[in-house]
Order: structure tokens, then sequence, then C-alpha cells
């Protein structure tokens, strides 16, 4: 699998919570910030986001919103309406005036990630992806959509189901979407995806995890001089190549030792490391505990 694949796989997202939110008239909700990955589908009518105290963005019938870690937020009917604090909830919401049609309709949720190594998603991700109308409508991605909101329209048997299904497909599709997306400049692998030659080198170690790469190795794949690929490396994931193989490392570790069923021996070989010894070594240095403990506490010592 290529990289990008590798990291959904290794986090198994599902859709933990959708659910509607309406609103009439004037309304303005605050909320805190949360680390589950979240996200938003507006189905009728409009609204404005702003994160973080932030500028507000507008947010238009057909508009997708992914957020792989939910910042403070507001959400309004019109930049100037006041915003009263709310606290996240599982059931539908009526935001406004409490009687009467809605002018204002959106699919909300978030998705659970394997919380061991759900930090993946932040740190190798944009902070925000949104697609808009009239960018994903002739692509899969906005077909998914408009499943989502032709599903959300009906009250067909299955609904909830079908509509969970629909939104891990659109959560996968909407990554795919964004690593050909060439203006955003935040450091992470989907920015790495997108230069041929980066892609090549993270092709081939994700391919190849166990072997001893070197800097000058890697850089002989990527076709550069290693001065020339260190830094161009640096730039678009943010940490150094042998550094980001090390992080992979301890994300499949990881991942291993939740699963349970393998000796640390066989963890250390499949990834890499020359003994269990060496491996439980790196292993505390980075993650604070040994791997046993790790293990057993379902990942409580995690960094």
């Amino acid at each position: 699998m290529d990289p990008l694949s590798d990291i959904i796989a290794l986090l198994r997202p599902n859709s933990v919570v959708s659910k509607p939110i309406t609103g009439r008239g004037r309304w303005g909700v605050r909320y805190s910030a949360h680390e589950a990955p979240g996200f938003t589908i507006v189905l009728k009518g409009e609204c404005w986001v702003s994160f973080e105290g932030g500028p507000h963005r507008k947010l238009d019938v057909g508009d997708f919103l992914l957020l792989p870690s939910t910042p403070a937020f507001t959400l309004s009917s019109d930049p100037a309406a006041p915003c009263e604090a709310r606290e996240p909830t599982d059931a539908p919401v009526r935001h406004g005036e409490q009687t009467g049609e809605a002018d204002f309709e959106s699919l909300g949720g978030a998705f659970r990630v394997e919380k061991a190594n759900g930090p993946l998603l932040v740190g190798l991700l944009p902070r925000m992806i949104h697609v808009p109308a009239s960018e994903g409508r002739t692509s899969r991605l906005g077909r998914t959509i408009g499943l989502i909101m032709e599903e959300c329209a009906g009250d067909a048997p299955g609904k909830e189901m079908i509509l969970q299904r629909l939104l891990e497909v659109l959560l996968i599709e909407a990554l795919r979407w964004r690593e050909l997306a060439p203006t955003d400049d935040h450091a992470g692998l989907l920015r790495g995806m997108r230069d041929p030659a980066l892609g090549r080198v993270l092709r081939t170690m994700h391919a190849d995890v166990r072997a001893p790469w070197t800097v000058a190795a890697l850089a002989k794949v990527a076709g550069l001089s290693r001065s020339t690929f260190a830094a161009r490396f640096g730039e678009a994931l943010g940490c150094g190549p042998i550094e980001y193989l090390a992080r992979w490392r301890m994300a499949l570790a990881k991942d291993a030792l939740m699963g349970g069923g393998k000796t640390l021996d066989r963890i250390a070989e499949d990834i890499g490391y020359e003994s269990a010894s060496a491996f439980s070594t790196a292993f505390r240095k980075r993650l604070g505990c040994s791997p046993g403990r790790f293990g057993r506490s379902g990942g409580a010592c995690a960094a």
C-alpha cells in the first residue's frame, strides 16, 4: 500500500457520531476544543464558522469541512451574531428559533481513530480540509457527499448503517482529494506525497520499513544530493527522513502491542530492530515506558 493507505489502515477510522444540526433565524454557538476529528456537511442554507478567534469562513450547501483535531470554534447564522457556549452532544441539535421550518441544516459529527496513534492524523495532515461544493461536485468526493445528502433526506431502512459507511468512505476520499491540492503549505505527509521525489522515498520506506535506511541511501532513491534531499524532506514533512522512519516504526509497534499476539522479538524484527532489547530501549526513550507496560495499560503511557 502507499503511505497514506498505510496510515489510514493503522488508524482504522470509523464514524462514531453523526447527527443533524439545524437552525432558524439568528443564532450563534461556541464550542471548546476537543481531540476527536470532526466534520460538517451543509445540507441546506449557509452558516459561518470561526476557529480559535480567527476570521469567519462561510459554508454553503454541499460544502464539506474536516478537522483532524477540532480546535475551539464558533458556528453562527452570520459573523456578527452573539455566540453562547455549548457542550458537544450525540443528540440532534437545533439552534435559534425552536419552532418553524429550519433555514439551515447540516450533518455534523466526529470520527474515532485508534487512540494510541491518533496524533498521526494531526501531525501528518493539514489543520483543516475544506472542500467547497463548487470544487468537489464533479469528483468522487462530491458524489459521495451527494449520496450522504440523499440518504439524510430520506428515511429508508438501514439509514444509520448506510450513513456510517458513507461517512467512513468520505473521510478517505477527503484525504485523497486534499493530497492533490497544490496550495496548502502545511508540513506533513500529504505535502511530501505531492513531491514526486519525496513521494518515491516515502513509498520505498513504507514498503520496506525493516531496511537499515540512511539519509544517503534515501537520497539516492530520490535522485537528489544528500544535502538537498535532507533539506527538502525536512521542509515538506516537518522532520528529517530518519526521524520520520523512527516515528512510523513506533506507530507500527504501538499498534502491534495494542493488538497483542506478537512477542517483542517478532515486533522488533518486523520494524527493523536488531533485537527485542534494542527495540525496548528505543521505545522507552520515545514513549516513556516499556513496551510491556504500554501493551498492558492499553496505551495509557503513550506520549
